[in-house]
């Protein structure tokens, strides 16, 4: 069984309420990781701010 196989199943058995919390952590999870993109990106353009202004020219 897959990961992904074991996870559906164990949810499917889950009660309404407890679903609708695992539905709430899982958006919270790729809220925080989608964040963290943007934060590393950020830091990436702040580094190379004069190289990517020269590039812009």
């Amino acid at each position: 069984m897959t990961l992904a196989e074991k996870l559906l199943q164990d949810f499917q058995e889950l009660p309404e309420e407890k679903k609708q919390q695992v539905v709430d952590f899982v958006e919270f999870l790729k809220s925080k990781q989608q964040k963290e993109l943007e934060a590393m990106m950020d830091d990436i353009i702040d580094t190379n701010k004069d190289a990517l202004l020269e590039l812009a020219k």
